[in-house]
């Protein structure tokens, strides 16, 4: 359900069609992502390992200077396609996917 102070015309999108992806070379961590979306569909996560030894070199550099932190998406399905996550990353490592019918059975 959104809080307060979200914009009626920015969330009234059916949740389940889309969700965030999280480009995980540009993340900082920085949640505001977690801070804007109304929906809870972020929280701040530490990367494991093995997601670590996929980032890129620029990608492992960032990831150590903020302590392996970045946005993590736990809440796909309730997603209602607002963007205001997107409009808030300093770091533009967010977009909308479709979710597959797979996904969206969840």
């Amino acid at each position: 359900m959104p809080n307060a102070s979200t914009p009626p015309d920015r969330c009234n999108d059916v949740s389940g069609r889309v969700a965030p992806v999280v480009d995980r070379n540009r993340c900082e961590g920085k949640a505001d992502c977690v801070r804007v979306c109304p929906f809870n569909v972020f929280e701040i996560g530490t990367l494991s390992k093995a997601q670590r030894k996929e980032l890129s070199l620029f990608g492992r550099m960032k990831a150590f200077a903020h302590d392996g932190k970045q946005a993590f998406i736990v809440n796909p399905l309730d997603c209602h396609a607002c963007q205001l996550c997107i409009d808030a990353c300093p770091e533009h490592a967010l977009h909308l996917a479709p979710l597959t019918a797979a996904e969206s059975k969840r």
